[in-house]
């Protein structure tokens, strides 16, 4: 009667620090190359190297494995792709959902800003468990790296929480700008350096004190300085790029990793650590309690978001003036109120 007694009190506090999602109903697929699983070459991400950091295969299995459990740990690509879609008032007649998971931005989307989407995935089994959307849709299974569209395809591309797991992120930015007809938008979503600095810190500091060295557990992430960089690299132009935080509070630790692997956001990187002990865990969840504890008991977990606008160029689009051409002089600022009382 106690242990039930406790496990339902874990069950209500774990209730009250995370959202509880409806799971979305089952819709058919569609195969760009039937009999072909997925469009990943054979030497992608399955060696490690300084231009692979990441181990593609796993990360699929993850992913995989990930679209199979309940809803419920969707919240925070929820978060972000309301913040990716809203106010957007163009119409697209094709557009593109790079790495769409179970469809988190087709359900809040209709004909009138997207006429059809093409959703793809490395996952597979993300496919079986799709939410319903208003507008068609047709799913393909492809790695983000090498996209089987050809060029200037998609009058629109988004991205929300998938590009921070490629190896070659310049080269998906090539991709992307590739398949975009001119005048074409990419609008995507990807996490930043600071997301999980806590958890990162935690179990370093546990690693360090119990074992005498650490291994990296989170996977590294862009610097919001190098992402104009590489998207003006890609050719994209008049970019927009945007920074925010979402904080969740979790009641401990082995809640945010349990989340984490059920977002299918567990470390996939090659020089991961395979297995953490039971003594460094548990110094690690009460480094994390004591260092970022909340007064209700909770801890909190940082998730920064990258958000980026960018556009292929066309003979259309605005043009910067020519250097030298203008005709009111910045130090005229000063001279406003003048000016204006004058009226």
């Amino acid at each position: 009667a106690i242990l039930s007694g406790v496990v339902g009190m874990m069950a209500a506090v774990r209730a009250l620090c995370r959202p509880v999602l409806t799971a979305p109903r089952c819709r058919c697929r569609l195969w760009a190359q039937p009999g072909r699983k997925a469009n990943v070459p054979p030497h992608s991400g399955t060696s490690p190297g300084a231009r692979s950091p990441f181990d593609r295969r796993l990360k699929r299995k993850q992913k995989n494995w990930a679209a199979l459990q309940p809803a419920k740990y969707e919240y925070l690509r929820d978060e972000v792709r309301d913040g990716a879609v809203r106010g957007r008032a163009v119409t697209f007649p094709l557009a593109l959902d790079l790495g769409c998971g179970r469809g988190y931005i087709a359900q809040h989307l209709n004909q009138e800003v997207i006429e059809k989407l093409v959703q793809v995935d490395i996952a597979e089994n993300v496919f079986k468990n799709t939410v319903e959307s208003d507008i068609p849709t047709v799913s393909v299974v492809a790695d983000e790296e090498f996209l089987p569209f050809k060029e200037d395809t998609f009058d629109l591309v988004v991205s929300s929480l998938s590009l921070h797991w490629v190896n070659d992120l310049p080269k998906a930015f090539r991709e992307i700008h590739h398949v975009l007809k001119p005048d074409g938008v990419f609008i995507g979503a990807m996490f930043g350096g600071d997301t999980l600095y806590e958890l990162r810190c935690s179990l370093q500091l546990a690693e360090l004190e119990r074992e005498g060295g650490f291994s990296p557990h989170v996977s590294p992430f862009v610097a919001v300085s190098d992402l104009g960089h590489l998207l003006a690299r890609a050719g994209f132009n008049t970019l927009t790029v945007d920074t925010d935080e979402i904080q969740v509070n979790y009641p401990g630790l082995f809640e945010v990793m349990e989340d984490l692997q059920g977002m299918g956001e567990s470390n996939c990187s090659w020089n991961r650590k395979p297995l953490l002990h039971r003594d460094t865990m548990l110094a690690a969840a009460a480094i994390y309690r004591e260092m970022y504890g909340n007064s209700d008991g909770s801890v909190p977990a940082t998730f920064q978001i990258f958000y980026m606008i960018g556009w292929k160029f066309h003979e259309s689009q605005a043009k910067p003036a020519q250097r030298g051409s203008a005709t009111v002089s910045l130090a005229d600022l000063a001279k406003i109120d003048k000016f204006l009382h004058q009226k």
